[in-house]
């Protein structure tokens, strides 16, 4: 049986100070209502929200009602009916649900840095996009001179992550004016969440294979990597149609994979291709075995020790992920903007490639023991299920690890000499 770490307490190796932050900000107070601003930041380095987005939600401690609100909705208006004869509420409910709007949504209910559909990018993929806010008026249903109070069970209504208590904070302030006004908050509240890949999902959603240039072998992704190919198990056969499935808003789509011995929607494959003089090349190719989904926005975290001598990535970007000083062994790999940032459903077009060049560290460097192959790789910050190092492609005694003259330049260089005496 396949076991992985799955960061089950929500601590992330790769990405310590990872989590999704909600920021409560009470900008206004006037006859018993409040303007407040609600702003989401995700602070993590290379896990990002996807559709259908985020969709906040929290407990009222009492009779609290939204009155109206921009940037944002409410799925729900609720029983508004202690309201009957004057002007009804944005919504009512003792737990609302918010939803981002989408993009190109009118002018009139628009604010700063809304209107993504929920889709929020990783620190390091778009550092331009990884917030979401709107603004909201919010008022008692009573006339009791009950006062509004701060909300608790703040969720994101995304798998995997758990919100924590509101936490009184300093309060924000924000620049106006071209810089030269500040103002700042009545009040600021913080929920933080942190995210676990063994609650997003009791089993792995990617597989690793692995092979070289120089063993004929490859090792395919262990046997039920993310589940096992039961009687009757939902997949897809070769030369089937995959099934027309009616997808519900704002749901996300459970997978519908293609059959296989690993049964994951995503499989990475790592290729040791050639190894020169001073550098050695790899080629990796991503594939999408979901039938369901497209990934836009995916990245692919790699760790490996020889990642500090990257020379040259082709076709994708690459970033550096520094996160223990010195250490330099991680990397994030992620798509070009318009050309193969969305992996595409499973199909002839449903895969992604990239090749890199890596000098070669003399006296660290070695094709031994497998050091060719990743410690470890995770697809959108999910980690993915490696091959058992002893079923690594082994190295031949007799092993010839440079690229060959081209037979080419060898006549011609023979037809010099020839000449030449």
């Amino acid at each position: 049986m396949v076991t992985f770490d799955g960061s089950a307490g929500g601590f992330d190796v790769l990405d310590p100070n990872g989590n999704i932050t909600i920021k409560w900000d009470i900008m206004q107070e006037n006859d018993g209502t409040q303007d407040v601003r609600v702003s989401i930041f995700n602070y993590q380095l290379f896990r990002h929200i996807d559709q259908p987005g985020w969709k906040l939600s929290w407990t009222w401690p009492g009779d609290q009602v939204i009155w109206n609100m921009v940037g944002a909705e409410a799925t729900e208006q609720g029983n508004c009916s202690a309201f009957i004869g004057r002007q009804l509420p944005h919504c009512c409910e003792k737990e609302p649900v918010i939803i981002d709007l989408l993009p190109g949504a009118p002018y009139n209910k628009q604010v700063a840095n809304c209107c993504k559909g929920g889709v929020l990018s990783s620190m390091v993929q778009d550092p331009d996009k990884y917030g979401a806010a709107f603004q909201m008026n919010i008022g008692v249903s009573s006339t009791d001179g009950s006062e509004t109070g701060m909300p608790g069970n703040f969720t994101l209504g995304l798998p995997g992550y758990t919100c924590g208590n509101p936490m009184d904070v300093p309060p924000s302030k924000f620049i106006e004016d071209n810089g030269r006004r500040r103002t700042q908050a009545l009040v600021t509240w913080n929920v933080t969440c942190s995210y676990s890949q063994f609650r997003a999902s009791p089993a792995p959603t990617c597989c690793v294979s692995l092979s070289a240039f120089y063993n004929d072998t490859i090792v395919p992704c262990p046997k039920c990597s993310c589940g096992c190919q039961q009687p009757g198990a939902k997949c897809v056969k070769p030369g089937e149609l995959a099934p027309v499935l009616q997808l519900l808003h704002n749901e996300a789509p459970q997978p519908v994979v293609q059959c296989s011995q690993h049964m994951c929607p995503v499989k990475v494959h790592w290729h040791v291709k050639l190894s020169y003089t001073q550098y050695w090349r790899v080629k990796i190719t991503v594939t999408n075995l979901n039938f369901v989904k497209n990934y836009s926005g995916w990245n692919l975290v790699v760790q490996h020790p020889n990642l500090r001598n990257v020379t040259q990535v082709f076709s994708f970007n690459y970033k550096p992920l520094n996160q223990y000083g010195h250490i330099n062994d991680t990397g994030m790999f992620y798509g070009i903007q318009y050309y193969n940032d969305m992996l595409l459903q499973s199909g002839q077009s449903g895969n992604v490639q990239t090749e890199m060049l890596l000098h070669k560290d003399p006296g660290f460097f070695t094709f031994k023991g497998g050091w060719a192959f990743p410690r470890k790789i995770s697809f959108n910050g999910e980690e993915c299920v490696m091959p058992p190092p002893d079923e690594y492609p082994r190295l031949p005694n007799s092993a010839q690890f440079f690229v060959p003259l081209n037979p080419c330049v060898l006549i011609l260089s023979l037809l010099l000499l020839a000449v030449m005496f």
